[in-house]
Formats: structure tokens, C-alpha cells, sequence
């Protein structure tokens, strides 16, 4: 029986994971800059390189060239041609030579003793006459050319990167005010303004970040104040309910028994327990809910709220693991433990269990879990998907309580299935718990011997007047005794 060869799939290399200051927008902008100053100054050298050497290798050429001439006319009428001149001379480049043979006249640059040398050269009977001058001074301003357009190349680019880098970070640093504006605001805070000078004056033109700075004012003003609207239209409604609720309450109790009179009890109770959330969520919205702040102990809260739970039919078991004591609102922090474990009977399966594990507190249940909406954007008022009873807003006022006792309050499932609510409270930690230093100690104990010393010389005297004042009456007794005889 034949096997299949196995082919195994070649991973692909991971890329490098570049640091996260390297995606900023002034770092883009700074190498952008870069390499435009670069391609800038490297285009622009060269063109001034190639100009004025070729202008100064021209009049070196036009010199030579001038030269040879009258070395040709010298030659030819049978004159000394110099020192400069000569017929095959040594030195002369092979290529120049060749070209002289040809009947040709040319120029070359080379080499001569460790100096730059000008070559003219043209044909001479059969040979080369040749002529040389100095080409030092030429090729001395070529290089001194090149190293000045290196250092001012680098000169502009520094400049203009550090112009560049301000500008940008001018730039950057109003985007970033705008970025966090926007983050107050979508963690709640309304009031947070961009306020940008430039959308105020309108004689001063707008960029376009100016722009954006005045279209998010504008979006946080308008959704100030349709939330504004939405929450007194909230709080109006519940308050004009409860009147109502009241008499319908009052009249329900007037009706015979029977099952009509208690559907209706049940769905006036009902009524009036949306309008108390209503009432609630409102106060919440509007962010002056007072906080009644108090040293407790974690287990008795935890015990009670339970116990209530159980006397409505709600079976709940309670689990300790480590008793602490905490500093928050005890009529808040039992209506966030009491919508918890609510949420937990009418959404999930038994059993549903309380932990009290230090200042966290956890409210499980075994059903299928939280939705996928409440885990990544929190609860949502009047949405329910667990066909369970209610209308939403349990978990919605739990997360506002625990927000006005500074709590942390987080939602997820277990792994073994089952939603958990995980509540954290701030810990309280008394000063007398801690560890305490030497001297700390000593001074303690010295206070303790000093107030011993002064318990015992108290004790002394209340002793010695006891003893005086048994004198006293003895002396009195026997004072009466006398007068009597």
C-alpha cells in the first residue's frame, strides 16, 4: 500500500513588529520631510556640480587647446616650443596618443607626478604634439565645490527638519487636544469643549484641523442636548406616573378577590416598579446622586441581600473565602448585589451563587451566559434576548450605582458556562493593621506606661480619701456618742 507524500505548508517569515512611536504622525511627517530635503538637495548639487565643473573643465580645455596651437605654429616653424610642449612626450595618455596619430585633436585630464593635468594633443608628422598645463587649481575648486554643497545640503536639512518637526508638532499637539476631547466625551463627560481660538475669531481663517475641532463642539453640543431633552422627558414621564400608579394602586386594593383582582395588583406592581427605574435611572443620568460613605463589613451585606433574595422564592447560595471590610454606600451597594442576583434567576439557570472573595463579590449563574452585546458595549436599557421576564434596566442601574460608589463592575462568562458579574469595591484598610515601625512601638509603649503611672497614682488618692473620709465619720460617730452621755 502506497502513502501519499505529505506536503507541509512553509510558514510565512512574521515582519518585524515595528515600535508603536514609529506610527505617529510626526515621525511619518519627520522622514517624510527627510527624504524630500534629501532627493531635493542631492537633485539640486548635482545639477550645480555637473554646471560649474563642466564650465571649468571647458576653460581648462579652451586653454590647452589655445596652447597647443601656438606649440603647432612653433613646431612647424622650426621655433622652441617651450617647456609645456614636446613631440611624444612621456606621460602622454594612450588613449589621447591614439587619437593624435588619427589626425585628431583632443584633450584628457590625468594624473602627473600626484597633480592633476590638462593634455592637449595633435598629430605632428606622424606624431603627437603635446602640451600640458596645471589642472590643480580647477580640480581644487570642484572638490571645494562638492564639500560645499555637502555641508549646505546638510545645513538645509537640519533646518528644515527642525522647522518641519515644530510646524508638524503644532499640528499634532491640536489633533491630540481633539483625540481626548473626544474620549471625555464619549466616556460621558458633555461638557468637554475642543474650544480651538481659531473657530471663535471669524476674521482668523481655519485649517483643517480647526475644522475638525469646531464639527466635534458642535456634535457634543447637540448631543447634550438631545440626551438633556431625553432625560428630562424620562424623569418627566415617571414623575407624572407616579400619581397615577398611586391611585390605580390604591383603587386595585378596593377590588373583590378573585384572579382578575390579582393580575391587576401584579401589573400595577409591575408599573410601579418601571417607574421607580425610570425615576432612578434619571437621577443617575443627571449625576447628583449623593453618596452616604461608611466603613462595613462586606459578609453581613452580602448575607442580608441574600436572605432577601430567599424570602421572594429566589434560592441563592453564599460563598465566603475571605471577609474584609469596605468603604462604600450600603443602601447602593445592596441595590447593585440585589439587581445582580435578579438578573441572574430571571436571565440564567440555578444554581446562582454569591462569592465574597475580599472586596470583590461575584453573582453566578449556570445559564447560557451574557450576550455578545452586553460583553463588548455594556447593558442596554429595554433589551432583553433571554426571553426571561423584565424590561432591562437592572443591570443598567447596577452599573450606575457602582459608578457613583466607585466601584468596578464587569461582565463575562465562565468557561464552564454561565454568566458572571464581578463587582470590586474599594478595600478598606485600617491604619492599626499595618505593621508598625520600632519607634512607632516605643512611643506606644511609653504612652502606655505613662497612663498605667497615672491610673495607680489616681487609684493612690481615691484610696486616701476613702480612708479620710472613713476617719471622718468614726470621729463623727464617736463625737455623737459623747454628747450623748
Amino acid at each position: 500500500m502506497s502513502r501519499r507524500p505529505v506536503t507541509r505548508r512553509r510558514r510565512r517569515p512574521r515582519r518585524p513588529r515595528l515600535p508603536a512611536w514609529t506610527a505617529t504622525l510626526t515621525w511619518k511627517a519627520a522622514v517624510f520631510i527627510a527624504v524630500m530635503c534629501c532627493a531635493l538637495a542631492a537633485l539640486l548639487g548635482a545639477l550645480v556640480h555637473v554646471s560649474v565643473t563642466r564650465q571649468t573643465v571647458d576653460q581648462a580645455r579652451e586653454k590647452a587647446l589655445s596652447k597647443l596651437e601656438d606649440v603647432t605654429e612653433a613646431y612647424e616653424a622650426g621655433e622652441p616650443m617651450g617647456r609645456f610642449g614636446a613631440v611624444d612626450p612621456p606621460g602622454l595618455p594612450a588613449e589621447l596618443r591614439a587619437l593624435a596619430l588619427r589626425g585628431q585633436r583632443g584633450t584628457v585630464v590625468s594624473d602627473v607626478g600626484g597633480r592633476p593635468t590638462m593634455w592637449a594633443a595633435g598629430p605632428a608628422d606622424g606624431r603627437a604634439l603635446a602640451v600640458r598645463i596645471d589642472y590643480s587649481l580647477s580640480a581644487q575648486t570642484i572638490t571645494g565645490l562638492d564639500r560645499a554643497i555637502l555641508g549646505s545640503s546638510v545645513l538645509a536639512i537640519g533646518a528644515t527638519l527642525l522647522m518641519g518637526a515644530f510646524a508638524v508638532t503644532r499640528v499634532t499637539r491640536r489633533l491630540h487636544l481633539t483625540a481626548q476631547v473626544a474620549r471625555r466625551i464619549s466616556a460621558g463627560d458633555l461638557d468637554a469643549r475642543v474650544n480651538d481660538p481659531r473657530t471663535k475669531d471669524p476674521s482668523r481663517p481655519e485649517d483643517e484641523v480647526a475644522t475638525v475641532s469646531g464639527a466635534l463642539d458642535t456634535m457634543a453640543s447637540t448631543l447634550q442636548g438631545k440626551l438633556l431633552s431625553e432625560q428630562r422627558f424620562t424623569a418627566d414621564v415617571a414623575h407624572e406616573l407616579r400619581t397615577p400608579l398611586t391611585g390605580l394602586s390604591a383603587a386595585a386594593e378596593l377590588l373583590p378577590p378573585g384572579r382578575p383582582a390579582e393580575l391587576v395588583r401584579d401589573r400595577v406592581r409591575t408599573m410601579r416598579a418601571l417607574t421607580e427605574d425610570l425615576l432612578e435611572i434619571s437621577r443617575l443620568d443627571a449625576g447628583g446622586e449623593t453618596v452616604d460613605l461608611d466603613i462595613h463589613e462586606l459578609v453581613p451585606l452580602a448575607e442580608r441581600v441574600v436572605r432577601m433574595s430567599r424570602s421572594s422564592g429566589a434560592e441563592t447560595d453564599l460563598l465566603i473565602v475571605r471577609a474584609t471590610r469596605v468603604e462604600t454606600d450600603k443602601r447602593r451597594l445592596e441595590r447593585v448585589l440585589g439587581n445582580l442576583i435578579a438578573n441572574a434567576h430571571k436571565h440564567g439557570e440555578r444554581p446562582v451563587v454569591v462569592s465574597v472573595d475580599g472586596p470583590v463579590v461575584s453573582v453566578r449563574d449556570h445559564g447560557t451566559g451574557y450576550p455578545e452585546y452586553l460583553l463588548e458595549h455594556g447593558p442596554q436599557r429595554f433589551r432583553t434576548e433571554s426571553g426571561g421576564k423584565g424590561h432591562g434596566l437592572g443591570l443598567t442601574i447596577a452599573v450606575g450605582q457602582a459608578a457613583v460608589i466607585g466601584a468596578e463592575l464587569e461582565f463575562g462568562n465562565a468557561q464552564e458556562g454561565g454568566a458572571v458579574a464581578r463587582l470590586t469595591l474599594p478595600e478598606y484598610v485600617h491604619l492599626a493593621d499595618c505593621p508598625e515601625s520600632d519607634t512607632a512601638a516605643d512611643d506606644r509603649a511609653a504612652v502606655e506606661t505613662d497612663t498605667a503611672a497615672d491610673h495607680a497614682v489616681d487609684h493612690a488618692v481615691d484610696r486616701a480619701d476613702d480612708d479620710r473620709a472613713d476617719e471622718d465619720t468614726d470621729m463623727e460617730r464617736a463625737e455623737s456618742t459623747d454628747r450623748q452621755t
